[in-house]
């Protein structure tokens, strides 16, 4: 059976407290909470499908074909593919950033596959995944086949490097932009990696869970409400 989000998966680190409050001043009431923080483990055959159905499904077409299509190439599936997790009803292959775009050509070109089109690039940061701290996350759909699966890489903080997919994908260019500008992942080979936001001076990357939580201090009917950097720490 798919592994499900209840089940073990890899633990990253744990969070005290509702709001990582560490200096004594949470007043909510659940500095007592303890909960592991963990990443959904791979899967086992048989993946199914997305209403949850046991046994061979449309996730086992698509990982076969994936397989199949990257060993016709010359490219061992186990090579290019870390691992493949269902969780939530969704499909996810965990890949080597070096064999992405080659994953995504696939993708993209083989008759059986034929997700057409990419929507988009999310950036993830999680400081406790030591080695691969910095994700981005690829949602494809299949317009032929109507499918829909995720891609998912992982670079270090170290080494903040992933290949852009934008000849694969042009509408991906801005997606990558925006996911450079807020996490700091470098798209190597796309045509114009600046910021789309943030003002091209601009020091570190805001999106990232360690970036300073910053701000203004504002009057509201004679208070003062001093700025969230300045007020109780809930980080």
């Amino acid at each position: 059976m798919p592994a499900q989000a209840r089940e073990a998966g890899e633990v990253i680190g744990v969070r005290r407290g509702m709001f990582g409050a560490n200096n004594g001043g949470d007043t909510s009431g659940y500095g007592g909470l303890v909960r592991t923080v963990r990443l959904p483990g791979a899967s086992n055959r048989p993946y199914g499908d997305p209403r949850g159905g046991a046994g061979y499904g449309s996730f086992d077409e698509v990982a076969d074909e994936l397989e199949g299509a990257l060993e016709e190439q010359g490219l061992l599936p186990e090579n290019a593919i870390e691992k493949t997790v269902v969780d939530r009803g969704e499909l996810t292959f965990h890949i080597a950033r070096e064999h992405l775009l080659r994953v995504a050509r696939t993708l993209r070109d083989d008759p059986a596959l034929r997700f057409e089109l990419c929507t988009g690039v999310s950036g993830v940061h999680y400081p406790g995944d030591k080695g691969r701290e910095l994700h981005a996350v690829y949602h494809l759909r299949s317009i032929t086949h109507n499918r829909l699966i995720r891609l998912e890489v992982s670079a270090p903080d170290a080494d903040p490097h992933v290949p852009s997919i934008v000849e694969v994908y042009p509408t991906n260019d801005w997606h990558e932009r925006e996911t450079y500008d807020f996490y700091g992942l470098i798209f190597d080979g796309h045509p114009g990696l600046t910021r789309i936001i943030m003002p091209d001076d601009w020091q570190g990357f805001p999106q990232r869970k360690d970036y300073p939580l910053g701000g203004i201090p504002v009057e509201y009917k004679g208070a003062q409400i001093p700025a969230p950097d300045q007020r109780r720490s809930y980080s």
